[in-house]
């Protein structure tokens, strides 16, 4: 062990001739902690909630979309699901129709987004099919009181402002044609409500009416035709390497892909944002306790000015002297960092386990709040805090370095 090493843990472990120098080192050590086990805790619950987000996203949205450039409808969608699904790492690819409308019940009128889709193949791409609620996900033709009209499911909250709240019911769809004028009529049809569906994302719940391929086809005069074919893959990280490979092996242009970022950058930038962004604000609590740092240490060089003049009177260099008083600010950050860590794992663990903080569910959508730890996080926090603590205590460190032998012993 360098002798810096030693006369540093030495003078950590002893008892001050002034007592309140060890009180400072010791709030510096609980500030770190706190500071520490704060950015754990915050960072860890900003990475469940993108968690929580993302995975609600996934129940209703696919990791890819594969449309064209401009706004037309895609033929052969067959083919190129089939020449989709060679490719690596894709698990899962269906059609889908989307436009916007008007959904009517005996008793209300709200916008909807109408989806249409494959009943048969849904189930490989979302988790639309096993979000239901009440009813099942079933929208073939069906005999409703000695008509035979198609099936829709209908979002949680859309229903409620319809006031369906149970199968049975039947709404109308009105759509406005794209190509139509200020004379065109509007194109409606009849459904009776089969299954009400909750992915429990809000923003879709309140607005999505699912209707079978066929039927939107017939309703937006599509036929032959989809929208866009939406893709899963095995892992939701790889869409930006996969996306570029499935427009190379469709023919490139006119199609485009989009994946799962792109269509909801501007949520999951704000998230990031914010995340890194409280990362920032709390290393404020740690950097308080850096300047506990910068008092302690400065006080210590003046009450062992006699040991650091003998100590230079004996040969050891600056650089050593300054090594000295650096390592004890490390030997702070570490102990900080090493309990802070501690800290937010267990209350990390315990949340997890037992869910001891909770949360309304009809405000946030989850009973408890989801905190997701990362290795990659705790030890960024950690590195951020040792050094923070190094670099507070540079200065208390310098000046120690530039204590002449003579001055500091003359009077001893």
């Amino acid at each position: 062990m360098a002798y810096e090493t030693f006369i540093a843990k030495r003078y950590f472990r002893a008892k001050r001739k002034t007592g309140f120098i060890s009180i400072i080192t010791y709030v510096s050590i609980i500030g770190v902690t706190i500071g520490v086990a704060a950015l754990d805790i915050v960072l860890s619950s900003f990475n469940g909630f993108e968690d929580e987000v993302r995975t609600r996203l996934f129940n209703a949205d696919a990791h890819i979309q594969l449309r064209k450039f401009y706004v037309e409808g895609m033929q052969n969608y067959d083919e190129l699901i089939d020449t989709v699904m060679t490719i690596p790492h894709v698990v899962g690819a269906t059609p889908i129709i989307t436009r916007e409308g008007v959904c009517r019940s005996r008793d209300n009128n709200q916008p909807a987004v109408i989806r249409a889709v494959d009943q048969e193949t849904i189930g490989n791409v979302t988790e639309i099919p096993g979000s239901i609620v009440s009813g099942e996900f079933e929208l073939g033709m069906r005999i409703h009181e000695d008509r035979e009209l198609p099936g829709i499911v209908l979002g949680r909250y859309l229903a409620e402002n319809l006031m369906i709240f149970a199968p049975g019911d039947v709404v109308t769809l009105f759509i406005i044609p794209q190509t139509a004028n200020i004379m065109s009529p509007f194109r409606f049809k009849q459904f009776v409500v089969t299954g009400i569906s909750e992915v429990g994302f809000y923003e879709y719940d309140k607005v999505m009416a699912y209707v079978s391929l066929e039927s939107g086809q017939k309703l937006f005069n599509m036929q032959d035709e989809v929208s866009w074919i939406d893709i899963k893959l095995d892992d939701y990280n790889l869409a930006g390497k996969i996306a570029p490979i499935i427009e190379k092996k469709v023919g490139g242009y006119p199609f485009v892909t989009r994946t799962w970022f792109e269509l909801n950058k501007s949520l999951y930038s704000w998230m990031t944002i914010e995340k890194w962004g409280a990362f920032l604000v709390l290393c404020l609590i740690i950097m308080v306790a850096a300047f506990n740092i910068v008092s302690s240490l400065i006080m210590i060089v003046m009450e062992k000015t006699r040991e650091i003049g003998i100590l230079k009177s004996m040969g050891a260099s600056a650089r050593g002297i300054m090594r000295i008083f650096l390592f004890e600010g490390v030997i702070v950050g570490l102990v900080g960092t090493i309990l802070g860590s501690a800290i937010g794992f267990t209350v990390g663990f315990l949340q997890n386990r037992f869910g001891l903080l909770r949360l309304p569910p009809d405000v946030y959508l989850i009973d408890k709040l989801p905190l997701k730890m990362q290795p990659f996080d705790f030890i960024l926090i950690a590195v951020a805090a040792i050094l923070l603590c190094l670099i507070a205590s540079v200065y208390p460190a310098y000046k120690a370095s530039k204590l002449e032998p003579v001055e500091a012993i003359r009077y001893e």
